[in-house]
């Protein structure tokens, strides 16, 4: 007899990557849509997901109690919002399954809480998901090695027009690989705001830039300018699926892991 499949509940069913993997598990025939999850006085509580979708019914009904689908599952996909994601977080080390999170715009006080639930879950946690920019990170990180600071480097990134946070995770994830390379803290080195009389640019700095419009899905740059030429890596993402498809892998991938934080670095085999 065949193993039963993985079950996965997605959190934030109703938003747009929320839908996009519930999508995305329904179609896969490697796991099961074991849950849907949405705030307290959501209208799509107590709904059909897929009905609440304007699709056909998924036989999933979508709840405002975590724990109690968290408990019947084997992993959660989570890119809500950084308060909400510290809450799963919790839940998901009480019910020991995998946490696989998407969330952007955390602060310190938010992966601190996080990094302690790892003490007794898998938890995989990526600014992006994607495939082609954790290739772009290695990228960046090696380039920035094998060039001094007379290159400067600049992260610019672009994103539709309802994107809450900047400079994007991606975006940050980039820095910290460009500060990894020079062998320097990202926070000590990072220019993340320039209006008005700035002054001549400091040598060393990583600078971000930001750009929000229409419905753009995600573009990221990383320059690294010198007198007389530019190197620019470049990712560029079309379809929200590729993160899906990522956050889906790593479900996939933290069934047999012990407790801890990992990236998808972690989950490609792509770590040193």
């Amino acid at each position: 007899m065949s193993a039963p499949l993985p079950g996965i509940v997605i959190t934030g069913a109703s938003g747009r990557m929320g839908q996009m993997l519930i999508r995305s598990v329904s179609e896969n025939d490697r796991m099961r849509l074991a849950g849907a999850v949405e705030r307290k006085g959501h209208d799509w509580v107590g709904r059909d997901v897929g009905e609440a979708m304007g699709g056909a019914a998924l036989g999933v009904t979508v709840t405002d109690d975590a724990l109690s689908v968290f408990a019947e599952a084997q992993a959660v996909i989570d890119f809500t919002a950084p308060a909400a994601t510290v809450e799963f977080a919790h839940l998901a080390a009480q019910a020991r399954l995998c946490h696989v999170i998407g969330t952007t715009g955390m602060e310190e006080q938010h992966l601190a809480k996080i990094q302690a639930a790892a003490r007794h879950a898998v938890i995989v946690r990526a600014g992006n998901m994607s495939l082609g920019v954790n290739l772009l990170t290695l990228l960046t990180e090696k380039v920035a090695r094998a060039l001094d600071a007379e290159y400067d480097i600049e992260v610019i990134e672009a994103h539709h027009n309802r994107k809450v946070d900047a400079p994007s995770g991606t975006a940050l994830m980039l820095g910290e690989a460009a500060a990894r390379g020079r062998g320097v803290a990202l926070a000590d080195v990072a220019d993340r705001g320039r209006d008005g009389i700035t002054g001549a640019r400091q040598t060393g700095d990583i600078g971000f830039a930001v750009i929000r419009g229409g419905d753009i899905v995600g573009e990221h740059d990383v320059m690294f300018a010198a007198a007389g030429e530019r190197i620019t890596l470049r990712h560029v993402a079309s379809d929200r699926s590729v993160f899906a498809r990522g956050a889906l892998k790593a479900a996939l991938w933290g069934q047999d892991k012990a407790p801890g934080e990992y990236d998808m670095i972690d989950v490609l085999g792509l770590r040193d």
